[in-house]
């Protein structure tokens, strides 16, 4: 391991080997951290937090606060990032809000500087979290999401798998799997056709994906008729049976 002089570390926390910490950082008791962790000058690391193997965390970002939320009440809860994140200079990321319930980071996720991500979200792998996006508490973000920077997410969101948010968008309505949306409210303005193209989905579903959005969004049934639509009229495809799962079970609505 490679600590720093000046680095605060409790005795009560956990560090595997080849673990890096940097100047003035300071890591409370009840942190766990896997082998190969890189931790930057500055950083607050506390309370119950795992940090897998492998993950980059910058200068002055401080994990495993307590929300902020008028409900905490001082409950024992957690977070818990996964395997080969990079978390740039001043992110922050807030323990959950009830008792034993957890915020969660998965694997491979790139979560720019000053970027927040609030009580009891979720955030998949093989996310883009760039500068500034803002998570509030109980969000969602399924894998392979790109957030622009500046973005607001209202509490509650879910972000289907590989959608795209444009920069400095406002999003209070849940984004569905394999779109591209952005505005003040944040708007669905079609596929995220590189996106689907580079994860190998064939021409076929593609075109099955445009024709399922079309029945849902401008052929003015209803959502339950829109979903009957595209079961009777489309053929299943994991895409597909994830855009109707997500359709289903939406409870903010989509974004239109």
């Amino acid at each position: 391991m490679k600590i720093h002089p000046t680095a605060i570390i409790s005795k009560k926390a956990r560090l595997e080997r080849d673990v890096e910490v940097g100047p003035y950082a300071v890591i409370g008791a009840g942190v766990k951290i896997a082998k190969g962790v890189r931790i930057g000058s500055f950083c607050d690391v506390k309370n119950d937090v795992t940090i897998g193997a492998s993950c980059q965390i910058f200068t002055g970002a401080a994990i495993g606060n307590v929300p902020q939320d008028l409900k905490y009440d001082g409950a024992k809860s957690s977070v818990v990032i996964g395997e080969n994140n990079i978390i740039r200079e001043y992110v922050t990321i807030n323990l959950s809000t009830t008792e034993g319930s957890r915020t969660v980071i998965g694997n491979n996720n790139l979560i720019m500087a000053y970027s927040h991500i609030a009580h009891d979200c979720i955030v998949g792998s093989h996310c883009i979290i760039a500068n500034a996006g803002t998570l509030a508490g109980h969000v969602t973000l399924e894998d392979r999401v790109i957030v622009g920077g500046l973005v607001a997410i209202h509490q509650f969101v879910r972000l289907g798998t590989m959608s795209i948010v444009g920069g400095c968008s406002k999003v209070v309505t849940d984004i569905p799997p394999y779109s591209t949306c952005d505005g003040h409210p944040a708007k669905f303005y079609g596929l995220n056709l590189t996106g689907l193209k580079r994860a190998g989905v064939s021409k076929e579903v593609i075109h099955d994906l445009k024709a399922a959005y079309k029945k849902f969004l401008q052929s003015g049934l209803n959502k339950k008729h829109a979903i009957e639509e595209i079961k009777k009229n489309l053929p299943s495809s994991p895409e597909i049976d994830n855009l109707v799962e997500f359709i289903s079970t939406s409870e903010r609505g989509i974004c239109h």
